[in-house]
């Protein structure tokens, strides 16, 4: 089992998580992180680390965030390596509170 970036995360892209990751298996595309379950450890020490709370355990993933099991997956495989903090983009806390946001992902 492994964590998951959830919709929450989309045009916010707070890095907080991957400066904790033991693993480094974050990975970054234009406008979201994404974990890849199979470097995942399930240590669960980038949760709490989340300001928008967009990162979960893969079986706490609600019904209607499925989808994003599998979009980690494929974007971990596309998207280059993460291992240290970013600034978030300039607009990142307009963002957080919207919950409506998985048209916006840039693939």
């Amino acid at each position: 089992m492994a964590y998951v970036v959830i919709e929450s995360c989309i045009r916010c892209k707070y890095t907080d998580c991957v400066d904790v990751c033991p693993v480094d298996c974050f990975y970054e595309g234009p406008n979201m992180l994404a974990i890849h379950p199979h470097e995942c450890i399930d240590c669960g020490l980038c949760e709490p680390e989340c300001p928008v709370d967009a990162i979960m355990h893969e079986d706490e993933v609600p019904q209607d965030q499925l989808e994003f099991i599998e979009i980690n997956e494929a974007m971990s495989e596309r998207w280059p390596n993460i291992y240290q903090i970013k600034a978030a983009p300039n607009d990142a806390d307009q963002w957080k509170d919207v919950k409506a946001k998985r048209h916006l992902l840039e693939k």
